[in-house]
């Protein structure tokens, strides 16, 4: 186990520079100059030359990102641009938003999806399959942004039973976490009753059944178990594409989060910000990856990480 995760960590190496690179990339090419941003339209072009030369603009693209990366791998992200802060702290000072985001939805997809798909799959055909796939596929077309919209318009403006932006309670993070969640539940409940409806008709569950052994039995102690590796799979994935997903929904819920950080980085060309922001994502990423693999071991002994 040991010698498998030290292995997953050094395949990490080439992703987090291909990753951060591509990033540093597009940052670099992309129209625009930090003087220009941070002092304003009112700033002469002299000033805007001393202010992009003081922030090492004008140096070679390697110089900037080799700089970058020996200072990242000291734990020093650098300082932002436009507000003179340290990267990192401003990072930390956002991700506990992020962080409880990301976390409901997780927990709201294991609680909803799982259950919903094996239901659907034990009631195949019926009335409840149909709906509950219907809804699926309702929720697996929408786009996040404008589930996070549309509950916005229905229960903060026109019922007024939830707020609609900010991050003060508990309160706030109810339609955030529907709307990012909605699309993965989706994802998870049909991939759930297709793997359920494929294990339902193996030969250890006719085996089983065949000893006298429940149906609930059945489902509990044979059925889900081998479900949820292909299951887990996915919603590993998923959480990577749902921890993306978190920058677009504290931008339309107006959360104070690394989304919401990021794009105002974006905005104002702050490379240290955004490269900060991107290279902590991405390693948020590589490690719930590495947790899911780590997690097969536990679902099923036969899999072995070596």
């Amino acid at each position: 186990m040991i010698k498998y995760i030290i292995k997953r960590l050094l395949m990490m190496i080439p992703v987090m520079l291909g990753i951060t690179l591509l990033v540093f990339t597009i940052m670099s090419l992309s129209p625009g100059d930090p003087g220009t941003l941070i002092l304003g339209p009112m700033a002469t072009q002299e000033e805007i030359d001393a202010k992009n030369q003081e922030l090492g603009f004008y140096d070679p693209f390697f110089v900037k990102y080799f700089d970058f990366v020996i200072n990242a791998v000291q734990g020093d992200l650098g300082t932002s641009w436009y507000n003179n802060q340290p990267v990192t702290r401003e990072i930390m000072n956002r991700f506990p938003v992020t962080f409880k985001l990301t976390i409901y939805s997780i927990l709201l997809t294991v609680i909803v999806s799982i259950p919903l798909g094996t239901i659907a799959a034990l009631k195949q055909y019926s009335i409840i399959d149909n709906v509950s796939m219907l809804l699926a596929l309702f929720l697996a077309s929408m786009p996040v942004f404008w589930l996070g919209l549309m509950l916005i318009i229905i229960f903060a403006l026109n019922l007024d039973i939830l707020p609609a932006t900010g991050n003060e309670n508990w309160k706030n993070f109810i339609l955030p976490t529907i709307a990012l969640a909605g699309s993965v539940i989706a994802v998870i409940s049909r991939m759930t009753r297709v793997t359920m409806i494929e294990v339902l008709h193996m030969d250890y569950i006719r085996t089983a059944r065949a000893k006298g052994a429940t149906e609930g039995r059945v489902v509990r102690k044979h059925a889900i178990q081998n479900t949820l590796i292909p299951v887990v799979t996915v919603l590993g994935v998923n959480l990577g594409i749902m921890l993306g997903g978190t920058v677009l929904i504290e931008q339309v819920f107006g959360m104070a989060g690394i989304g919401t950080l990021m794009i105002n980085a974006i905005r104002t060309k702050d490379i240290p910000l955004v490269m900060g922001s991107v290279t902590f994502l991405a390693l948020c990423f590589s490690i719930i990856n590495l947790l899911v693999d780590i997690s097969y071991g536990f679902i099923d002994p036969r899999i072995k990480t070596e």
